[in-house]
């Protein structure tokens, strides 16, 4: 039994619920923390501020309700400011550039990483946990990032940004169970977030969708869209309409037609066949080294690891070389498909995350 403080850090779902009780049950000083992430108060339609979205103000009430049951001191932090301008206006900003984000990554790195576990330091706690579905095991260096026992639900990928010393304070509790099982534990102790569904929407993003949440905000300017050879075939509603690979939504006769690239210089979106889509490989900046002798290997240019170009890629191998202090260029042995500016690259050996960066460029 451990007597160990631990910040739990609560989103309302299933997932940090159980990752709570299985602390607990281990003996851990447990307190939850719920963050209030964003303003729902002005939302006008009649589902509520669940609807599709986490961390919403029902969320933390069901927060609260499992802390209440498990018996532990339950806090709500208010970080909506930071929330606003590290994830909202990054969200905005890489749509405006040409680029698509992923606005996951970001709230891990910054709200959960740096600031809630930052708190839970100052509330001399000695890890901060969450309901990820990922793992850490000790190594030489320090520790392993690894994937999730339950590979449909694993979430490492959004997790590539964390440092050495953070992972020596975090905990995924969960890490080592599948769905199921933590459903079934869940229900086994009378957690009101049992059968809780998921929330796929960006927490934010209460319009119909991105595009709308995005004209409210910022004002869209049409623009031609081009073929391979500068043809003229339509018009565009702005560009951060549309994402590289994207086939509905063009209204072009002919085709079929792929979005290949999004020129934001001369405002014009560049469509072409589905062969055009392929990169041999990509260029990526901002990037994080978990395990250092994977970086020692990349600088000489003989790293070679499996990649993930998004969440729900399967992977591919490719070779990969540091070209200055954080920045790759990478290879694939095989070309892939809609290689995306503003996504992550997420560097793997088997199950062990190795590092990751964000995709500055594809290269054809």
């Amino acid at each position: 039994m451990s007597s160990k403080r631990v910040v739990v850090a609560m989103s309302g779902g299933v997932d940090s619920s159980t990752a709570l009780a299985i602390l607990k049950e281990q003996g851990f000083d447990c307190i939850g923390v719920s963050m209030q992430l964003w303003d729902y108060s002005k939302r006008e339609d009649d589902k509520g501020a669940t609807a599709g979205s986490c961390c919403s103000l029902d969320d933390i009430y069901d927060a609260r309700s499992v802390a209440d049951k498990l018996g532990i001191p339950f806090y709500v932090v208010n970080v909506e400011e930071v929330f606003s301008k590290e994830v909202v206006d990054y969200f905005v900003q890489s749509y405006l550039s040409g680029a698509t984000p992923n606005p996951c990554i970001k709230c891990n790195q910054v709200l959960k990483f740096e600031v809630l576990l930052k708190k839970a330091i100052g509330l001399e706690a000695d890890y901060l946990a969450t309901g990820h579905y990922a793992r850490i095991e000790p190594a030489p260096f320090g520790y392993k990032l690894l994937k999730g026992k339950d590979t449909g639900k694993d979430q490492s990928y959004f997790l590539f940004t964390m440092t050495q010393e953070q992972l020596s304070k975090v905990l995924f509790p969960v890490g080592n169970l599948t769905k199921p099982q933590v459903r079934a534990y869940a229900k086994t102790i009378g957690l009101r977030t049992s059968e809780k569904k998921e929330s796929q929407e960006i927490c934010f993003v209460e319009e119909p969708s991105y595009t709308d949440f995005l004209s409210s905000r910022v004002s869209s300017q049409d623009g031609d869209i081009v073929d391979i050879y500068g043809k003229i075939l339509g018009k565009h509603k702005g560009l951060f309409n549309y994402t590289i690979g994207q086939r509905k939504g063009l209204n072009l006769s002919g085709g079929p037609f792929y979005v290949l690239d999004l020129d934001m210089e001369r405002n014009r979106l560049l469509v072409g066949p589905l062969e055009r889509l392929y990169s041999g490989g990509l260029t990526a900046n901002e990037v994080n080294w978990i395990n250092p002798e994977a970086k020692e290997k990349a600088a000489s240019g003989i790293l070679t690891a499996t990649v993930k170009i998004r969440y729900r890629h399967e992977g591919a191998l490719a070779e990969i070389k540091i070209t200055n202090e954080g920045s790759i260029k990478l290879e694939f042995k095989e070309r892939q498909k809609a290689v995306t500016p503003g996504q992550a690259v997420v560097f793997y050996d088997g199950d062990e995350v190795l590092g990751g960066g964000w995709i500055e460029e594809a290269l054809k």
